[in-house]
């Protein structure tokens, strides 16, 4: 006789927070491990078990720890469906929303399937993507018996989720899953019946505090969003960031630009004299004598024990920000200022900080501690063109058909990739079309380009297309400038022609 499947669905809708993860996480690594601390402490329940996920600047990592399915049978069609809410309106949308799952009778392959409508999808589709998952039996820190765990990890680029640091939302996604046990006779819905509405979606808020060694962080404001405010990870020279391979983000001479995140150092803050209630802080350009105060206004968002509450901070009559209660939960924890850096020009700034008490007037003195610390400001992006295309000595106008001379024939792409700040990450050019095309040219940062690498300018590449067809040539490239959070900066440009070759 068939085992009687029991449903146990979950009505409401729950909260899950991510907690950091300072490396990336090995999906073959215990729940019991270092790589999973902290997650336990926002895990959250569904029937049969737990949620638990952590989060870096690429990746989401989830575990869905099933304590009550102690059989280890992982080849008899167990499976689990994630269900993501992409552009988190609480409704479906066809070929926007996604769900992750297991290919048949093969726990460790996953794929993705669009939503087309309630409960209707796309097939399986196995893209090339670093998105994977790994099933295991083993014991966690919920359960001493070993049971089933799948693992799972997602690029956020996929979710349509970033941890940029935004004025108006906590960085967050909407979710359900389906977990299946044969040997446990159980199906788990959480929340219910969501494949056909995403009214009651979980909702996932992401971490984006590192946790930074004390040591690293500088005296009072202690990072720059995830980027340590101390040389040599931010040059006390040339302003630029450096972070170790395995550190996430990794940066390798970095120019800052975009929405910056000035970070406390809650320690050295808190041994302050107690009639310390406010901050300013300053900049001035490299050279310059006199320093001016940050005037910016920002909301932050605020952990009440549910969900986050928007907060508004700005500046007083004096320029002075309140020191927020550091033992409240916030979206961004520790900031003290949140500025766009469109308020400078580009070069080279110092910063610092001064305290003062209530009245925003009363300096509170701290010495023997002082900071001033460098950034490189750069606000521009790389400068890209497809300065020509060529056909022998005819120049081809954008959409124009141009028919070959023989099989072998070729047009000759002109372009540039250029950054005059000198903050050029990588540049590529590349062809598409329905009959084919690929890479032309291409290349990425080293260290021996030196601190400042321009790009190139009127390079030339010959292309001889494979068929008739319209082609598109495009110029791409990113600047090597960081908010703190990773790269920014992208600049694009494309052609279209229709080559023809003779039969």
């Amino acid at each position: 006789m068939a085992q009687k499947l029991s449903i146990t669905p979950i009505l409401l809708r729950q909260t899950l927070r991510s907690a950091w993860a300072p490396t990336s996480l090995n999906l073959s690594e215990s729940l019991n491990s270092d790589a999973w601390a902290g997650a336990q402490l926002e895990q959250m329940k569904i029937p049969k078990g737990f949620v638990l996920a952590k989060n870096d600047d690429r990746f989401l990592y989830i575990a869905i720890d099933l304590v009550e399915d102690t059989t280890n049978d992982p080849g008899t069609g167990d499976y689990f469906w994630l269900t993501f809410d992409r552009n988190r309106n609480n409704a479906i949308n066809p070929n926007v929303d996604v769900n992750y799952g297991l290919y048949p009778n093969n726990p460790n392959k996953m794929g993705r399937q669009w939503y087309l409508g309630p409960s209707t999808w796309t097939g399986l589709v196995n893209e090339d993507t670093e998105s994977d998952c790994r099933i295991a039996f083993e014991a966690s820190p919920n359960s001493a018996t070993a049971h089933r765990i799948w693992k799972i990890r997602i690029l956020l680029s996929e979710l349509n989720v970033a941890l940029l640091p935004s004025p108006f939302a906590a960085p967050f996604t909407n979710f359900g899953l389906k977990v299946h046990s044969t040997a446990g006779g159980f199906d788990v819905y959480s929340p219910t019946n969501f494949t056909n509405s995403f009214n009651l979606l979980h909702i996932l808020y992401l971490a984006r505090k590192s946790v930074i060694p004390a040591k690293s962080l500088g005296v009072f404001i202690g990072s720059v969003g995830l980027i340590p405010a101390t040389h040599p990870t931010i040059n006390s020279a040339t302003g630029r960031a450096t972070t170790a391979a395995a550190y996430s983000p990794h940066l390798v001479n970095a120019a800052f630009g975009g929405l910056l995140n000035f970070m406390g150092n809650r320690t050295t803050i808190a041994a302050l004299p107690t009639t310390a209630k406010r901050h300013k802080v300053l900049f001035r350009k490299v050279g310059e004598v006199n320093w001016s105060p940050i005037l910016s206004s920002w909301a932050n968002y605020k952990w009440t024990g549910s969900t986050y509450e928007l907060e508004m901070t700005t500046f007083d009559a004096n320029g002075t920000y309140p020191i927020r209660d550091w033992t409240i939960d916030y979206s961004i924890d520790d900031l003290l200022v949140q500025f766009n850096s469109n308020m400078l020009e580009n070069g080279l700034y110092e910063f610092t900080i001064e305290f003062y008490e209530t009245n925003g007037t009363t300096k509170v003195p701290t010495t023997p501690l002082s900071q001033v610390f460098k950034l490189l400001i750069d606000n521009a992006v790389p400068q890209v063109s497809i300065n020509s295309i060529k056909h022998g000595a005819n120049d081809v106008g954008v959409c124009e058909i141009v028919t070959l001379n023989n099989a072998t024939d070729k047009v000759v792409v002109n372009f540039s990739a250029h950054d005059p700040e000198g903050n050029l990450h990588s540049y590529g050019v590349g062809v598409s079309s329905g009959a084919g095309g690929g890479a032309l040219a291409g290349d990425t940062y080293q260290t021996g380009y030196g601190l400042s690498w321009l790009g190139v300018q009127n390079q030339n590449r010959d292309y001889t297309p494979p068929a008739t067809c319209a082609y598109y040539f495009s110029v791409w490239a990113y600047a090597r400038t960081t908010n703190g959070y990773g790269y920014i900066g992208y600049n694009s440009v494309g052609r279209s022609v229709t080559l023809i070759k003779p039969l």
